[in-house]
């Protein structure tokens, strides 16, 4: 799962801290920051970093590259799976885009911001809050852009873009009325069923299927590219993932052996969609630490509300070496803060596999994966978590590039002391690099289940097993924070730092709100986790206090002794949960502390966010890599440079992806022909 910048966990995608960077830092932009390069509407875009890459080897280099063209090649994926109208609305406003010409300048800024909260989001539905945003612009306007080309789809996707009934959410976890989870919900896991229409259904491709009802019967359309030989025919998004193990097998060639065979078991997981290669490649990648590292697949689970459905990402990184050295230490003694975690013994996990611990720049992000995302622990899979250990990510271009973007607005506003505004100011920097660290490094990999358990855990915890996940790694974080092991392994520069991790921990209840800004109700498995932990050590412990002053709600710490006694409390219940596979304690727990809030505290906050003129959202503009060729077609030379441009950024992408050769069928998925 990942950290995210307050996120969730699933591919041990970790703690979407794009809260804690909200919360923590969020303040504001200043105009002439180079970090931040654009804005439109809500949300922020920054230009992401990699001067590691000057350090790399030319065969290194030429690595990077080709595992940045596949990182492409999967980047239109995601769209599909959000939403069944994801591709057309997207090939739409990218030729309306690339030709203005003719078209009104007011309307076409319009449709140009539009497009880039589109891309931004990777469809129309915020990737936060799952809720779905509508355009400026009308359907008028978009009409006469539009020209006779695409008169038919403006007419046809008119219900998919204007009408804020239509399918206004991607995934819903707590639906309203008489539609359950898979009804409510836009993405495009499962076709024409009912959530009880899963029930007893035995997937064999449960990450990387679609399913769907036909003649009153489920079947699995499988995402896979095909075998050379025929003997495994083309499924869904076949053009696309074709075209990344092209990549891949490109990539192969400048690999070092064990990075070679990983990307080996990848190649054939795409082309046969067999989960058993799936493994194969988790185990592969997860034995090797090369300097330019990648993931590329079907991984989290978070948009699917049953949370089994893999949503299409990848990245490419570069370690950097320094910040590495901190991170190891951590890794190291991973058995250390396993034996004294608040859990019962039977819960220990004992001969603790150290994890792979990695701080990263990254040169790539594509699909469903954001520069929110500073931290990940990855495979997802308990399996390989076990027998084989796992890697932690701490994406330090993602943190930093949101950091410069940021200033002490948001603290100034909601920091409910001045020592609280104090802490945070010197040490709030120190405090979230921590966080993400002790929430990757230690937190996902932790504690082991019941033996009698013959599944995962998501099996029998179902919706609510990433809250749980994202929670418990957040708990490890902070029940650790205090641990003298810290400063003995010089991580931690005084214990302020600890408390200006619970003052977050406490404050973000309130300051998240601003990104829920329909509703009342939390969907984001990230978001649960934090109003889970708040609200749960607010009722059960007293420690913090939500308060009223001067007409405004603040979040008060009172007693850090008594905070850790909460924490500690419930990373034990979540624990003891999570190994007995106990789904009615979790929802108990979540629905009662994680998923409901009053709507006019929310209204306070974002009124009062208003005021600081920051964006409450945020995107990123990836480097840019080109390799030139010599008369052999092989790789001559790799340059980087940063674009600062997201428009044409993402339209290069698109032009690189437009389907070829296999035709309409293959390139499209069912919904989309």
């Amino acid at each position: 799962m990942h950290a995210d910048s307050g996120l969730p966990y699933t591919g041990r995608q970790e703690l979407r801290r794009i809260a804690f960077l909200s919360l923590i830092f969020s303040a504001g932009l200043a105009a002439q920051d180079p970090a931040r390069v654009d804005r439109a509407g809500d949300t922020g875009f920054v230009q992401l970093e990699a001067e590691s890459f000057h350090k790399l080897t030319p065969r290194e280099q030429a690595l990077a590259y080709w595992l940045c063209q596949a990182s492409i090649s999967i980047d239109p994926i995601i769209y599909d799976q959000m939403s069944r109208f994801g591709l057309r609305e997207k090939r739409m406003l990218e030729t309306i885009v690339s030709h203005p010409e003719g078209v009104d300048p007011a309307v076409m800024k319009k449709i140009a911001d539009f497009t880039k909260l589109f891309w931004a989001n990777k469809g129309n539905h915020n990737e936060t809050t799952g809720q779905k945003f509508l355009p400026e612009f009308t359907f008028e306007e978009l009409r006469a852009a539009a020209g006779p080309r695409f008169a038919m789809e403006v007419s046809e996707l008119k219900a998919s873009l204007f009408d804020p009934d239509f399918e206004p959410m991607t995934t819903a976890k707590s639906p309203r009325g008489s539609l359950d989870i898979l009804q409510a919900s836009s993405n495009t896991f499962y076709e024409g069923m009912s959530l009880a229409d899963t029930q007893g259904f035995h997937e064999l491709y449960p990450l990387n299927s679609r399913l769907v009802k036909a003649g009153g019967k489920l079947e699995e359309e499988v995402y896979r590219a095909g075998t050379p030989d025929g003997k495994v025919s083309p499924g869904l998004y076949a053009e696309y993932l074709h075209r990344a193990n092209d990549m891949l097998e490109r990539a192969r060639a400048y690999a070092d052996p064990e990075q070679a065979r990983a990307s080996g078991a990848l190649i054939r997981f795409y082309q046969t969609g067999d989960p058993k290669e799936w493994i194969q490649f988790g185990i592969e990648w997860v034995r090797d630490n090369p300097p330019v590292d990648f993931d590329n697949g079907f991984i989290e689970v978070y948009r699917d509300a049953r949370g089994a459905k893999g949503s299409s990402q990848s990245f490419v990184t570069i370690t950097d070496a320094t910040e590495a050295a901190r991170m190891r230490k951590l890794s190291d003694n991973a058995q250390y803060f396993e034996d004294h975690a608040p859990w019962l013994p039977q819960y220990k996990k004992q001969g603790v596999k150290p994890p792979v611990a990695k701080a990263v720049e990254a040169l790539i992000e594509t699909g469903d994966f954001h520069v929110t995302t500073i931290g990940d622990n990855l495979p997802n899979e308990n399996e390989i978590h076990e027998k084989y250990g796992s890697k932690s990510f701490m994406f330090t271009a993602s943190s930093h590039a949101l950091d410069h973007a940021a200033g002490h607005g948001p603290i100034e506003e909601f920091g409910a002391s001045p020592e609280e505004i104090a802490l945070t100011k010197k040490y709030g920097d120190e405090a979230e690099d921590l966080m993400t660290a002790l929430h990757e490094v230690i937190g996902h990999g932790s504690g082991k289940l019941n033996p009698k358990l013959t599944h995962e855990a998501s099996y029998y915890l179902k919706e609510y097993f990433s809250t749980l996940e994202e929670a418990r790694a957040d708990l490890m974080a902070l029940w650790n924070a205090f641990d003298p092991k810290l400063q003995e392994l010089g991580l931690i520069s005084s214990p302020d730092v600890a408390k200006t991790m619970y003052y977050s921990a406490a404050r973000v209840a309130l300051t998240q709100l601003r990104r829920i800004p329909h509703g009342d109700t939390i969907e984001e498995d990230h978001e649960r986790d934090r109003q889970l932990i708040a609200r749960y050590i607010m009722d059960k412990t007293g420690a913090i206090e939500q308060i009223e002053r001067g007409g405004k709600a603040y979040i008060v710490v009172r007693d850090f002794e008594g905070m850790r006694k909460g924490v500690g409390m419930l990373l034990a219940e979540l624990m003891r949960i999570k190994a007995e596979g106990d789904y009615n304690a979790i929802k108990e727990l979540v629905d009662r502390y994680g998923v409901h809030f009053d709507p006019k505290l929310r209204d306070q906050v974002v009124a009062r966010y208003a005021k600081l003129n920051l964006p409450t959202y945020w995107a990123g503009i990836n480097p840019d890599l080109k390799a030139t060729f010599d008369p052999y077609g092989k790789i001559a030379r790799v340059t980087i440079s940063y674009p600062r441009d997201y428009q044409s950024q993402q339209l290069d992408y698109a032009r690189q992806n437009t389907p070829r050769g296999a035709g309409p069928s293959r390139a499209l998925p069912s919904h989309d022909r």
